[in-house]
Order: structure tokens, then sequence, then C-alpha cells
């Protein structure tokens, strides 16, 4: 990792250390908009044949069939199944506590106002399994949606698929998924076909032409849970981190993919240069070093003179994930304006929130934490406002209405009133 020093940039190239590796978005474009129209018109058809391409897997069925569900199961073992029900009880315990009672509030004498949430109806999951398979990715998307109450909920994800997936669906109650990945697998979600349904709403993180479909299947009328890149994470460190902790984060978010960035953001050379050579200890066992060792390659250290100037930087890069390595790490949480999820405290390892604290791993990458959440039980729901005027919601309403109505010459507007009105 590269080393440079907050004191010696500019505006400038304070601004260039928050960008991203390039991704040729419109060259990705031009790959998936066909893709996406040939799975329009053909279907069932075409998914098969991207997935033969693709995946080198020739699909009798699109769908997996019960009995291949049921068997996920035995092919795990106990322990295996018991981490995944401990995870699975944490995420469901957080997000069931965003369920919110919903006021009835009275905004002059005679009109009231509520709002309730409504389920989506339909939505769509996609699970990768570019590297790895991830399970955990099932739980985070599948149980919020389980919680909020959506009718129908579809999994996709590429062949074959793993039992981990197939049990975490099972814990969410999912029966419907798809062995069908790639951006045939977004297209299927938003066009429909004559084996997956269309869905209103598509969740899911995924590669570059994932991403790519799900900005164009927004041209189409679905929704998304947002736009999303390449995994990234900022640790802050003051003197008194472990160096081992530190390295060890950073590397757990490296090993993600090769388009992975890291950034130690210290307050002093000492600092970085212990972090650094745990990152070369560390690095050297890794199963999956080559990928990290890439990763760490577009990544970088930056040394502050101050905490302020650390979270300054850190609220302009606005990572997807926050870790504050630091004594008394409440003392800044008010500092923290734009990420996703934040880890307080040299024992809050990033791994934690990806598997099993409770909080969504799904988050907003790219810079876009500056106005994206991460998924929520809101991510499922729709907000409908209510109101209910009474005759004396009329009589202390109602000029007002017609004084706006008539300013801005909108007389329908205004005569809808005053019928009211006069009636009383």
């Amino acid at each position: 990792m590269k080393t440079c020093f907050y004191k010696q940039l500019d505006a400038t190239r304070l601004q260039e250390l928050t960008q991203r590796p390039q991704i040729d978005l419109d060259g990705t474009y031009e790959i998936v908009r066909p893709i996406m129209e040939e799975v329009k018109s053909s279907g069932d058809t075409a998914l098969k044949y991207f997935t033969r391409k693709f995946d080198s897997v020739e699909l009798e069925s699109l769908e997996v069939s019960e009995e291949e569900r049921n068997a996920a199961a035995s092919k795990l073992s106990d322990k295996t199944k018991n981490a995944f029900k401990k995870a699975a009880e944490n995420i469901r315990t957080f997000h069931k506590s965003q369920i919110l009672d919903e006021k009835v509030v009275e905004t002059m004498p005679g009109v009231t106002c509520f709002r309730q949430s409504r389920a989506i109806e339909k939505v769509g999951l996609y699970i990768p399994a570019g590297t790895a398979p991830l399970p955990s990715t099932v739980l985070m998307l599948g149980i919020p949606a389980q919680i909020a109450g959506c009718e129908e909920i579809i999994l996709c994800t590429p062949p074959p698929v793993a039992p981990e997936i197939l049990y975490a669906a099972e814990l969410c109650g999912i029966t419907k998924i798809f062995q069908v990945g790639g951006a045939q697998a977004i297209a299927a979600m938003t066009y429909g076909t004559e084996s997956i349904p269309q869905t209103y709403k598509i969740f899911g993180p995924g590669n570059q032409y994932v991403t790519a479909a799900k900005m164009l299947a927004q041209l189409e009328g679905i929704a998304i849970d947002m736009p999303a890149g390449p995994s990234e994470v900022i640790i802050i460190a003051d003197d008194n981190a472990n160096p081992e902790f530190v390295a060890a984060d950073l590397l757990s978010q490296a090993e993600h993919g090769t388009d992975s960035q890291v950034v130690l953001v210290c307050l002093s050379e000492r600092v970085a240069e212990k972090v650094n050579g745990e990152l070369q200890s560390q690095l050297s066992v890794l199963p999956r070093k080559e990928i990290a060792k890439e990763s760490l390659s577009k990544s970088f250290t930056l040394i502050c003179e101050s905490l302020d100037q650390a979270f300054k930087f850190s609220n302009q890069y606005a990572p997807e994930h926050l870790i504050l390595n630091v004594e008394n790490p409440d003392k800044y949480i008010q500092l923290i304006k734009n990420t996703g999820s934040v880890f307080l405290g040299k024992y809050s390892c990033e791994s934690a929130g990806d598997y099993a604290s409770g909080t969504n791993h799904t988050l907003p990458t790219y810079g876009y934490a500056k106005a994206y959440s991460g998924v929520s039980l809101d991510s499922f729901v729709k907000k409908i406002t209510f109101q209910r005027l009474t005759e004396e919601g009329v009589r202390n309403l109602g000029p007002i209405v017609e004084e706006m109505a008539e300013c801005e010459q909108l007389f329908a507007h205004k005569n809808a009133m005053s019928l009211r009105l006069k009636n009383i």
C-alpha cells in the first residue's frame, strides 16, 4: 500500500484519493444491453443459452427442485448449520426492531394525517457466486423481506447452487430458487420469463455486469436496492491501535476481490509501518493472497495530523465500511456523516457485520454512502400517507387551500375545497 501525508496534499489531490478504481461503464453497458434484450425476447431459451455460454452448465430446469432444496441440509455439518441459525436469529432480531408504530398526527383541529407501511409485493434477490458462494447475503436479504411480508420472494444465483445457499434460503422461507446468474438473471427478474416471475424491486450485489444490468433495469421501471461497486473499507487507527487487528481487517476486505479497495487512515508513520509489517506476515498464509495482494496494490495509507482530519477525509471518501480502532470510539460518533456501516472499537471487526452481528451487510459503495443507506427493513416496504378532514377540518384548512390554489392559478383545485366549504 502506498503512503500519503494529508499535510502534503492540496484539495485536488485529496479529492483524487477518494476516487475508486475506474470501471468502464460504457463498455459494460454495450455487453449487457444485448443480454437484457435477448432475455426480454426469448425468455427461458435465452437464459439457458447464457448459462451454457458463461457458466458451462447445461440446464434442463431453471428452478431448483424441492428435492434438491430438501437435500441441502444433509450435506452440511451441524456446526455449519448452527452457525447459520444463530446468525439468522441475530439478523432477525435487529431487523424486527426496525418495525415502527406509525402515529396519527392532528396537524390542526379536524385534520389528521398518518402513514402506514406496505410490503413490496414481488422482490428478486440476486446472490453472486463468483469465487465463492455467499449464503450470508441470502440471510441479509431474505430475512428482512420475510419480516416485511413480501408476498413473492424469488432468488437467482449461478449454477451449480451450493448447499449453503439452499440451506440459508430455507431459513428465510424462500422456496423459489433459480439457478441463473449474471446480467441474464437481472434481466429475468426485470422482464419475467416462462419460469421466472417479474419482480418490482431487485436486491443484491454482483460484478460490474450485474451492476450495469440493475442500472438498466431502472429504466424499465424496476426499483433496485442501490448502485453498488466493489467492496471497500476505511480503518481509522490511533497510536493505541493494535497493528495485528488493523492488518487483519484490511485483508478481510481485500480478499473480496481484486477490485476491492482498503484504506488505512492513521496518525503516525510508526503505526503505518507496523501495520504494513503485519500485512506482509498475514498475507503470506492466506489462501486468497493473490486476490488480496492485487487489491492492496490499488489501496493506500493516509497519515493525518489529527483525528479531525481523519474523519474529514473519511466523510469525503464515504466508505462502505468504517472501522474506528481508536480509544473511546463513541466520542467520535457525531463526526461521522457518510458511510454504510460503522464498527466501533478494536474488537469490532468488519467480519462481524458481514456475517452475524445482526446489521445488514448490503451497503452502498463507490461513494454512494453520501446519499444512500444500506439495506434495512425499510428497503422492502413502501410508505403510504393518509389524511382525513372533518367538517371542522374543512373550515380550518379550506381558506388556506383556496388561497394557495388561487396563487398557482389552479382553480379546479380551489373549487374542490370551495364546494365543501359551501356544503357545510
